[in-house]
């Protein structure tokens, strides 16, 4: 996933620019990041002081504040990421659902628990506590639902929280904490920091805070993990992004398996950290499975977020973005690949893109990238050893996703493929927020999110308890 730039004024503002019409949608001052942990650090004690039932409460009334304003909730989300108001919307009631999962996952994973001491006597227990403060650095494409997804069980935990939303999504990030503002939740528990690619850095290596909640690209996840590599008590939670394999196998339901392609490669305009970006077919189907996919695909409407009837997909968030996808496709095109469907711009000025399919197999040297768009490379294989080790020629493990194939196939898929999610007869997406999220390699670190958010939003902590002190010494000591 991408970090563009941030866009600055000549004021020193940073500017949110609508992607599918240039205008600017939103500007705000860049945020004072010492001043903001400052604020935190003071304000984290008397938080994580106050009862779990209070802090559930709270974030159900954030639920409520969200109802109330969803429809303009969604369609500032569709206007500043140029996603179609159905996915903004699909977003929105995404962040609704989240909470209710939060609380249940947290009482699972993050509940107390207490034994009998055994030979011990009195009790042992197992408690949680929160990191305190908390950086949560989000993505352009969920602007709502990902930070929701990191902040609600952060807050819930007893952590306070300093939020910097992407610099091409900060109007988005705002109302999302507006809700909560409303809900009762202090302004100095969860704080929105506006800021560009310098403040993400000072703040995930600032001295107050206590954790790093990351989502984007390889690149700056693993700059901050190299950054705080000699800090080993600041927990660190990176998700970033995947080069996703579909493998295309059996099945007689090709209408079905174009669909489900289509849907994953190009859903969102292919700006999903989840986006199938290479489809690997067997020899066998590979002419019939490229036919219903062309077809599939120059049926596809492109258009404005707002625009009715509503397209499929939308423009990707910027020019710059859409010059290097379709130099991506020219470079790949230039070095052996065999264009199915040709990317191109339609709309000079404007970062529209129409997908791209090409068939990559005669490329000596495929680049294992995220190509952050709706760009689709296929592979043709011989047979499904083949697939398999071509799904996993990749430094990513985020997300795959098996079409087709029998029982027996998808058993050695699953037990096979080195992803965080993988999926059978369904898009290379998510399972749901009621799941884990998140991949390994260069798609993670072992944290993932969803209903596994409460293991990186506290620590455990075992005690051994008796309301007395109660103790003997036995041998090593002389007799009185």
């Amino acid at each position: 996933m991408p970090s563009p730039a941030a866009d600055v004024d000549t004021d020193g503002q940073l500017v949110s620019i609508e992607p599918a019409t240039g205008i600017v949608l939103w500007r705000g001052k860049v945020g004072d990041v010492d001043a903001a942990c400052a604020l935190a650090r003071k304000a984290w004690s008397l938080w994580a002081s106050e009862p779990l039932a209070k802090r559930t409460e709270l974030l159900r009334r954030f639920v409520n504040e969200v109802l109330s304003v969803q429809h303009e909730l969604a369609e500032l989300i569709a206007r500043e990421t140029g996603k179609p108001l159905w996915e903004a919307q699909d977003e929105v009631e995404g962040v609704m659902a989240f909470v209710e999962t939060a609380i249940t996952a947290h009482a699972k994973r993050a509940g107390q628990q207490r034994m009998d001491g055994g030979d011990l006597k009195g009790a042992t227990a197992i408690r949680h506590k929160p990191h305190g403060v908390v950086a949560v650095i989000g993505p352009f494409n969920f602007p709502a639902a990902t930070p929701a997804g990191q902040i609600v069980p952060a807050l819930l935990a007893g952590n306070v929280v300093i939020f910097k939303p992407s610099e091409k999504a900060p109007a988005s990030g705002e109302m999302l904490l507006a809700c909560m503002y409303r809900a009762g939740i202090p302004r100095d528990i969860v704080q929105l920091l506006v800021g560009g690619p310098a403040e993400g850095k000072a703040l995930a290596a600032h001295q107050d805070v206590d954790g790093v909640l990351f989502t984007g690209s390889a690149n700056t996840g693993i700059a901050i993990n190299r950054m705080l590599a000699s800090d080993p008590g600041k927990i660190v939670a990176l998700e970033m992004g995947g080069n996703n394999p579909i493998v295309l196998w059996d099945t007689p339901k090709l209408s079905d398996a174009a669909a489900l392609i289509v849907q994953s490669a190009f859903g969102m305009a292919g700006q999903r950290c989840t986006s199938a970006r290479r489809l690997i077919v067997k020899d066998s189907m590979y002419d019939a499975a490229m036919a219903e996919i062309r077809k599939l695909t120059e049926r596809m409407v492109i258009g404005g977020p707002l625009d009715k009837p509503q397209p499929f997909m939308g423009p990707v968030i910027d020019n710059d973005t859409a010059d290097a996808l379709t130099e991506s496709f020219l470079y790949l095109l230039s070095n052996g690949g065999k264009a199915i469907t040709h990317m191109r711009q339609p709309h000079d000025g404007m970062p529209f893109v129409t997908p791209g399919i090409i068939d990559v197999t005669a490329m000596a040297e495929r680049p294992d990238i995220e190509l952050f768009g709706p760009l689709l490379q296929v592979v043709r294989v011989a047979d499904f050893d083949a697939a398999i080790a071509e799904a996993n020629n990749t430094r990513y493990g985020l997300s795959a996703s098996l079409i087709g194939g029998s029982p027996e196939n998808y058993n050695r898929f699953w037990a096979n493929i080195r992803a965080g999610i993988v999926n059978w007869n369904r898009t290379t997406f998510g399972a749901g927020g009621a799941m884990p999220f998140g991949g390994i390699g260069l798609s993670g670190n072992h944290r993932p999110g969803g209903s596994y958010a409460p293991d990186f939003s506290v620590y455990p902590v075992s005690s051994s308890e008796i309301d007395q002190p109660r103790a003997s010494v036995g041998v090593g000591f002389r007799a009185r």
